[in-house]
């Protein structure tokens, strides 16, 4: 049996021409979309230096909220990366909100979705109606721990989340404890087991999709169909949609189009 190089399965940028050139690019059409006139409201819901979250709010009243969290190993990246991508549900009549959390090796996953948390409940009581949870990568997994059994949200929140959507999310952590990404995140089986949504109850009536590119790494095309089929017949609604001609990275640009079938699936469900 060939050993798996976990290193590379969980690799994308060097399966995608061009990518280094990518994080430049997000952080230059959020601020062109910062600087487009948006209503945007910065919250601070906790006391560490990153636990702020920016509400992006539409021309009228809006339909309700939707929690956008940002991957990037658990390692990278903040919400500035990412404002542009409020811009499809906006134009919805949705408000939108993107938080910053503390980063490995500074915070472990566990303190990650606790945080998470608190956001959540923070932009839900600056924003009343339904939410629709969506979250790309690592932040996949953070939004797929909101609708766990144990999630870290408070009754009367979990009530109101009609829809999760996790975009190329990572449901089970197991696997990389044996990648380098590990010396960084430090995770032990114990914390590995207990964060992966796939290896947790899911919440009773959950609405979940696992959303993945047809043109990413096996391994998180593997990862989606893992949390929908852990969570199938276990008291959640689940399904899994694998989008073809999409890589990990361009997946997540239907955020901005009102009209893509991604956006369908968050608002829509």
């Amino acid at each position: 049996m060939t050993a798996i190089d976990w290193d590379d399965a969980y690799a994308n940028m060097p399966y995608v021409p061009g990518a280094e050139a990518l994080p430049a690019q997000w952080a230059a059409e959020a601020e062109a979309f910062r600087a487009s006139g948006v209503a945007i409201e910065t919250l601070r819901y906790g006391a560490a230096p990153r636990c702020e979250l920016d509400i992006l709010r539409p021309t009228h009243p809006p339909e309700g909220l939707m929690v956008f969290v940002h991957g990037g190993y658990w390692m990278k990246f903040d919400r500035s990366y990412w404002t542009h991508l409020a811009k499809g549900a906006l134009e919805r009549g949705w408000a939108v909100a993107i938080p910053s959390y503390t980063l490995a090796p500074e915070a472990r996953v566990g303190q990650m979705t606790a945080e998470i948390g608190a956001a959540i409940v923070c932009a839900t009581e600056a924003v009343s109606g339904p939410i629709r949870l969506a979250g790309h990568s690592a932040g996949g997994h953070l939004v797929s721990r909101m609708v766990c059994a144990d999630s870290a949200l408070p009754q009367e929140v979990q009530d109101r989340i009609e829809h999760t959507v996790s975009i190329s999310g990572l449901h089970d952590l197991r696997p990389l404890r044996w990648t380098k990404l590990n010396a960084s995140l430090n995770l032990d089986m114990d914390e590995a087991t207990a964060e992966s949504a796939a290896l947790c109850m899911p919440r009773s009536g959950a609405s979940v999709t696992a959303w993945v590119g047809g043109d990413e790494r096996p391994e998180f095309i593997r990862q989606a169909e893992a949390l929908h089929t852990m969570w199938s017949g276990l008291e959640a609604q689940t399904t899994c949609v694998v989008e073809p001609g999409h890589n990990h990275f361009s997946v997540i640009e239907a955020l901005t189009d009102p009209k893509s079938a991604l956006l369908n699936e968050i608002l829509a469900a």
